[in-house]
């Protein structure tokens, strides 16, 4: 008997259609078979361009129902698209003094309320009003650049805030003040001259919301924090994780810090190391809440299972656990001057986006880290890139002042480029140092005092003054493109 050919991607496609039509396949796992197909991944290309902002754009994201978009700049600016017939809906002052960093829109407000955070060390509430008049105010700051915030999912109220201070914050929009939960250390003596991590990056697990993740700066270990275990009146401590996640050979390295996490819907976390690569760890891939690593036994999470007394039995179960504890790597972006996130992409997280150092998206499958596209989509560095809730449309930014939109319009399907490792290495060099960019602290005590003087209160603006606002202060913008997050 011969062996069967397998099956084309175009081939698999006619048999869904089929199987559709005769009610063999219902039309949500349709949708979610077609979203998920590689065909369409290898044929994404730009759609469009979305070009309002005057600085590079540190934050995309999509609404829950995908139909608009909401972007934030070094120009201080938030805009809310249209994404698909490329117009700006709504453009405001986000009331910082600094470049923003991220902007989220709150669940289950109409889209009225976004959450923002920036080099300011602010958190600042949007509220979308009637005719298009937006009130801004201070929810809270931390002392230093706060890069990321994160939303509860499902919570119209909830979501927690990081920064470079190491302090992690609790915000409920019912409420007046912010919980300051508690400041990230270092966990090994070695670091006793950085105590404090200085956190890029905060996620909270879809599936089991009372768990977050964050990650910073100088640091190899992802720290899980339960935040059932924090008592609200203060009397506890609550800055011990429940569990650490790190590769075993990163684990000590003194060169390595965090820059982006992701978890899946199935509780997978999803780690962007600078000078390193991106690892995908499952739920039991973890160190404990009291890591050991040269313990084999505490190379698992699963800190009850019992000993083992035979020799021949011990010395499996520790290569079993090694086993278990290697996460999947992919390799091939570049990682090192600015704060990247990282992406799943798919409607079950069947493949892995980063953007790179070199000015590309690159995408692989997660099940192998196979690597496989490259797309060009920034002169200089991609930085954020955010995949749609329900289709297969990404949308990227980076350095330069646009915003690109990529869906599967492309007639052929992409391969790599023949040269694709030469092309890896001509980027080893790259465009922005350390030393020749000034502080972003620096722009707060220029022509935007007037905002900082209203901090404590709220600021109106609407989309016309906003479109004053940008011919006064565009060309001051332009210093401050380097600026992102570096």
């Amino acid at each position: 008997m011969g062996v069967k050919r397998p099956k084309s991607g175009h081939e698999k496609a006619i048999v869904d259609i089929w199987q559709r039509e005769v009610g063999q396949l219902s039309s949500r796992s349709f949708a979610h078979r077609l979203a998920a197909s590689e065909d369409l991944v290898l044929r994404l290309d730009i759609l469009r361009k979305l070009e309002k902002h005057r600085g590079c754009v540190n934050t995309v994201g999509f609404n829950a129902s995908g139909d608009i978009l909401v972007s934030g700049s070094d120009d201080r600016k938030v805009i809310l698209w249209d994404w698909e017939v490329g117009h700006a809906k709504l453009s405001f002052h986000s009331g910082h003094c600094n470049n923003v960093f991220q902007a989220k829109f709150m669940p289950f407000s109409d889209d009225n309320i976004i959450v923002t955070c920036a080099a300011d060390g602010q958190v600042r509430q949007a509220q979308i009003l009637e005719g298009g008049r937006v009130e801004t105010s201070l929810l809270g700051r931390h002392e230093s650049r706060a890069h990321k915030l994160a939303i509860e999912p499902g919570s119209p109220h909830i979501f927690y805030t990081c920064a470079e201070d190491g302090m992690v914050q609790h915000f409920d929009l019912r409420t007046k003040d912010p919980t300051r939960l508690f400041t990230c250390h270092s966990t090994f003596e070695w670091r006793s001259n950085l105590t404090v991590v200085q956190l890029n990056t905060i996620a909270i697990d879809p599936r089991s919301p009372n768990l977050f993740a964050v990650g910073g700066s100088d640091d190899e270990y992802t720290r899980v924090y339960d935040i059932r275990k924090y008592k609200w009146d203060g009397s506890t401590d609550f800055g011990q994780p429940v569990n650490f996640y790190c590769p075993r050979h990163l684990v000590g390295s003194k060169l390595v810090g965090i820059t982006g996490l992701a978890f899946s819907d199935q509780s997978e976390l999803l780690v962007s190391y600078n000078h390193e690569h991106i690892y995908l760890f499952a739920k039991d891939m973890g160190w404990g809440p009291n890591p050991d690593p040269s313990s084999p036994e505490s190379a698992c999470s699963d800190t009850d299972e019992p000993g083992h007394d035979d020799p021949f039995e011990a010395a499996s179960a520790v290569t079993d656990t090694e086993k278990r504890h290697v996460p999947q790597v992919f390799k091939g972006h570049l990682n090192r001057e600015t704060v990247k996130g990282v992406s799943f992409f798919g409607p079950k997280s069947e493949y892995v986006a980063s953007g790179s150092d070199c000015g590309r998206i690159f995408i692989w499958r997660k099940k192998n880290g196979e690597l496989i596209r490259v797309m060009e989509a920034d002169k200089h560095v991609v930085n954020c890139i955010e995949a749609h809730p329900h289709t297969a449309v990404l949308a990227s930014s980076g350095i330069e002042s646009d915003i690109k939109i990529w869906t599967p319009k492309a007639e052929e399907r992409a391969t790599l480029p023949a040269n694709i490792d030469e092309v890896l290495i001509s980027h080893g060099s790259f465009l922005f140092g350390s030393d020749d960019s000034s502080s972003d602290d620096d722009d707060s005590s220029s022509d935007d005092d007037d905002d900082s003087e209203n901090d404590e209160g709220n600021v109106y603006y609407s989309d016309e003054d906003d479109d004053l606002d940008d011919d006064d202060d565009g060309d001051e913008e332009d210093d401050d493109d380097d600026e992102d997050e570096n």
